[in-house]
């Protein structure tokens, strides 16, 4: 059986009063959520999404689950988050206005499911080489997209965390969910935008490449701490084992481990 084996940290920062993220790891799920909205309305969206995520870890994993099954749980699943958003931004009115990325990859047989909302980021790393897997939900990424603007200039743009799709109860989402094939050896890196948006493709590579694996979370997260942190950040580092293992545990971290 393939599974992940995975190393995950998430950091307050240096400037934020709280840890808005929220992160999940078990054997063949990851996730990241990034929350917004003020007073502790991000860290309850974050929660919301990995917990609800979480709870549906058995059925996903589950050997009479078929592949076009799981994937329609997965993209479902954003829609409960959705609700469940709403349903508790009624119950307490002061959360109005909170909202969360979400970015997680399962890992099937032979293959890796990517579901996406949001800029929080998936990437592969394979021959030395980063590889963005998930595209932001952002009006920079459109602006990218439509070449108005270059990587470079996208990078300093004071815009560009302005999302276009968050999951934040208003049910006007359209998740994204990739498919990609897995093997053994297979690296990926899931991440807030506490780093992507504080170092760039090349800085991450460049400290992946000089670091032993072991270290190469903690390794990001000091150098945001290096350049001033001024986000929460998040970030898990996988690798596709083979175990034979039937065990499962469930690691929260961040807002959802509080």
């Amino acid at each position: 059986m393939l599974v992940f084996q995975t190393i995950a940290q998430s950091d307050q920062g240096l400037v934020r009063q709280g840890n808005e993220d929220s992160g999940l790891v078990t054997k063949r799920l990851v996730a990241v959520a990034d929350g917004m909205g003020g007073h502790v309305g991000g860290e309850v969206a974050s929660s919301i999404a990995i917990k609800t995520l979480a709870q549906l870890q058995p059925v996903l994993n589950d050997s009479v689950i078929d592949a076009d099954s799981r994937e329609d749980l997965l993209l479902h699943v954003t829609y409960e988050i959705d609700n469940e958003i709403s349903a508790q931004t009624k119950i307490n009115p002061q959360l109005a206005g909170m909202g969360t990325t979400l970015t997680a990859l399962h890992l099937g047989d032979e293959t890796v499911e990517l579901l996406h909302v949001g800029d929080s980021r998936c990437y592969k790393y394979s021959d030395e080489k980063l590889t963005q897997l998930s595209h932001d939900h952002t009006v920079i990424q459109e602006l990218l997209d439509q070449g108005r603007v270059t990587p470079e200039e996208a990078f300093e743009h004071p815009q560009r965390s302005l999302l276009t799709q968050v999951l934040m109860g208003t049910s006007g989402i359209d998740p994204v969910l990739m498919i990609y094939p897995a093997k053994v050896g297979d690296r990926f890196l899931l991440c807030s935008d506490g780093l992507s948006g504080v170092l760039s493709e090349f800085e991450i590579a460049q400290i992946i490449r000089a670091t032993p694996i072991n270290d190469v979370v903690s390794a990001l997260v000091e150098e945001t701490k290096a350049k001033g942190a001024p986000d929460n950040v998040t970030i898990l580092w996988l690798e596709v084992i083979e175990s034979a293992e039937d065990s499962d545990f469930t690691e929260l971290l961040g807002a959802a481990n509080e």
